[in-house]
């Protein structure tokens, strides 16, 4: 099979040219031992339905009924080991914010997948290769098939690769709560100070540098936290002491 294949079926247009599961694996990165199972993960119900004569052919919702729960569980396992002092709500909050249908369809978007998928042409002519749902799905599908070819390291780094940032954006977004804006707002109005973050340990080697930083307030300590940036360290010693605080 070549790079790319032509579709002349009752499913597709005449000359529409679908780029192969081949070229996909290659592009993300990971060897499947059977490639037809990244081809069902493209295979929308739409294409099956318009083509009976594939009979032989499954779509790929069963892979997403997967996918979703295997993303599920990588970013949770992330989050946890991560995050050892948040708490049940927090995480889930978290998980909520980037384990979201628009998050996915974004990843799904950047991953061109839209040129992959196999539709039929009322989801052709209507953009399903541009909609957010079937492109989310098709994510989704991609990961229930590198989990069931591969294992769940694979699958979980791959994952990770995408989202791990995304968590990271979270954090630091207004969407998930800002404990040094919080600590200085309340610090600030009964204090009539600002917090002082200090760095009191570094360890670790350059590419896993690990900060920890105290916050006082005024002068006692009334927080630390520890992560792999000044920014991290910071965020969690000011979580440490807002919680403190709160009681």
């Amino acid at each position: 099979m070549g790079a790319e294949e032509t579709l002349s079926g009752q499913g597709s247009p005449k000359n529409k040219k679908i780029k192969t599961p081949e070229r996909l694996a290659e592009s993300i990165g990971i060897t499947f031992n059977d490639i037809n199972i990244l081809k069902q993960a493209l295979t929308h119900s739409s294409y099956v339905n318009e083509n009976p004569a594939l009979n032989s052919m499954d779509h790929n919702e069963r892979l997403e009924f997967l996918g979703d729960s295997v993303v599920g569980l990588a970013v949770c396992d992330y989050l946890f080991r991560k995050f050892p002092t948040y708490q049940e709500g927090e995480l889930t909050k978290i998980k909520s914010l980037v384990v979201s249908k628009p998050v996915l369809a974004e990843l799904g978007r950047r991953l061109k997948l839209g040129d992959y998928l196999l539709l039929g042409h009322g989801e052709e002519v209507s953009g399903g290769r541009r909609r957010d749902s079937l492109l989310a799905n098709a994510f989704e599908s991609i990961v229930g098939a590198i989990y069931l070819d591969n294992d769940l390291d694979t699958v979980s780094a791959f994952v990770l690769s995408f989202l791990g940032e995304i968590i990271q954006n979270t954090l630091d977004s207004k969407e998930h709560r800002d404990y040094k804006t919080n600590l200085q707002e309340y610090s600030q109005k009964h204090f009539k100070v600002t917090p002082r973050y200090k760095i009191v340990k570094t360890e670790g080697p350059d590419h896993a540098r690990v900060y920890h930083v105290e916050v006082r307030l005024p002068n006692d300590i009334l927080g630390v936290g520890q992560g792999n940036s000044k920014k991290e360290a910071e965020q969690m010693a000011a979580r440490s002491a807002f919680l403190e605080v709160e009681k």
